[in-house]
């Protein structure tokens, strides 16, 4: 219904804007009554009332001395070089700089060695991984837990599946080159494995894990809901276990920037929707937030 809700700036000013930064209730109800006749939407708790309890987990991890140098020699290179792309051609002819430099970043967090510079590629550690091989599955084995785990990159799907390997963990794994993806479904529904990899992208939504019981989240996506999506492989019906959510975040990164901006966003349509759909939308206040130096 192009115009119902007039133009981006119009939008912005009116509802966006207020909504979001300012609190504003009544531009709240406003966009509420505007778009309440064409949405017919039944929640999940509608639908799923009888699901069993879903537990949040968030854990912090402070960067290794390794990674903070290359992460902060990496964003004050891409700040300077964006900066002086802004100031030539604006921050709306920027857009590919700009997510050059949040994926150099976001790369940097789960490991170096997913980016393809070779000052990075001199640090064989990363804070995380070395949390999630050493900590968290080690125990969740010791538990015998059946274990999703989503990463936004295949490359970072890679480094895990040689650990499991090396450690001779038999696993699953989905990403956008698996062929038979029954067949690894069916490994881990029936027991065979303990643990399925899935790359976001591919395996965030149609798949039905009930066997599952504990999902891990390695890196934050940009919209919230499609992890909630990935999170529903497992805490869907048919599950009659409690689930729990492990989130993996690198201390005062842009990943944790990412996870504050993911509940910013949402003020705009939570009172709408169920899930948190609204899309990254970047303006220079929330750039410069992101490519902010390590705290």
């Amino acid at each position: 219904m192009p115009g119902l809700l007039g133009s981006s700036e119009a939008f912005r000013k009116t509802f966006r804007t207020p909504i979001e930064k300012h609190g504003d209730t009544t531009a709240q109800l406003t966009l509420n009554s505007r778009v309440a006749p064409i949405i017919l939407r039944r929640t999940k708790d509608q639908v799923a009332t009888e699901l069993p309890p879903k537990t949040e987990i968030l854990h912090t991890i402070p960067l290794n001395p390794g990674q903070i140098d290359i992460y902060e020699t990496v964003r004050a290179a891409m700040d300077d070089r964006i900066r002086d792309a802004i100031a030539d051609k604006g921050l709306a002819k920027s857009q590919i700089i700009v997510l050059d430099a949040l994926l150099k970043l976001r790369q940097i967090c789960c490991h170096p060695q997913l980016l393809k510079l070779s000052a990075a590629q001199k640090v064989k550690h990363s804070a995380k991984l070395d949390f999630l091989t050493e900590d968290l599955l080690p125990t969740l084995f010791d538990e015998g837990r059946k274990i999703l785990l989503f990463s936004a990159f295949t490359t970072m799907l890679a480094l895990i599946q040689k650990h499991l390997e090396k450690k001779k963990i038999p696993f699953s794994k989905i990403t956008g080159s698996t062929k038979d993806r029954q067949k690894e479904i069916e490994k881990f529904q029936n027991g065979d494995t303990p643990i399925f990899l899935i790359s976001l992208k591919a395996g965030g939504t149609g798949l039905n894990l009930t066997a599952a019981d504990t999902v891990i989240h390695y890196d934050p996506w940009w919209n919230p809901a499609a992890e909630n999506q990935a999170t529903d492989r497992a805490h869907r019906i048919g599950q009659d276990k409690p689930v729990f959510v492990h989130k993996l975040i690198t201390e005062g990164s842009i990943e944790e920037r990412i996870v504050q901006l993911q509940a910013q966003k949402a003020k705009l349509v939570e009172a709408l929707l169920s899930e948190k759909t609204t899309r990254l939308q970047l303006d220079q206040e929330t750039l410069g937030n992101l490519l902010a130096p390590l705290e």
